[in-house]
């Protein structure tokens, strides 16, 4: 019997269908993972701007006004609502408190 199996050409040329399979499933995990990034890009891209003044109310709805913040506050809480410029400063100037962390007081030149 004089069978050797299969030659070495016929070894590299498996080889090569390995490889050139693994490197098509390699280009469509780049191709995917280039369509997440863009995606994600995208939606950095088009969130909104944060609102420039925020108006923090009390735990019930008919609670009076507890905080204005500058609009990229982090300490703002969830029941913060946007407000224009002119609004934050009639809330200050009518004894709603100035957040103690982002002092938008202190942004619209209204410090005591």
């Amino acid at each position: 019997m004089n069978d050797s199996g299969p030659t070495r050409l016929t070894l590299l040329r498996f080889l090569e269908r390995v490889q050139l399979r693994d490197l098509e499933r390699t280009r469509r995990w780049i191709t995917e993972e280039e369509r997440r990034e863009a995606e994600r890009r995208r939606s950095i891209d088009e969130k909104a701007a944060p609102p420039d003044w925020l108006l923090e109310r009390g735990l019930n709805g008919h609670s009076p006004p507890v905080y204005v913040h500058a609009g990229d506050c982090w300490n703002a809480g969830k029941r913060s609502t946007d407000i224009e410029q002119e609004q934050a400063r009639r809330a200050l100037a009518d004894g709603v408190k100035a957040c103690p962390h982002c002092r938008p007081d202190s942004a619209l030149h209204m410090l005591d």
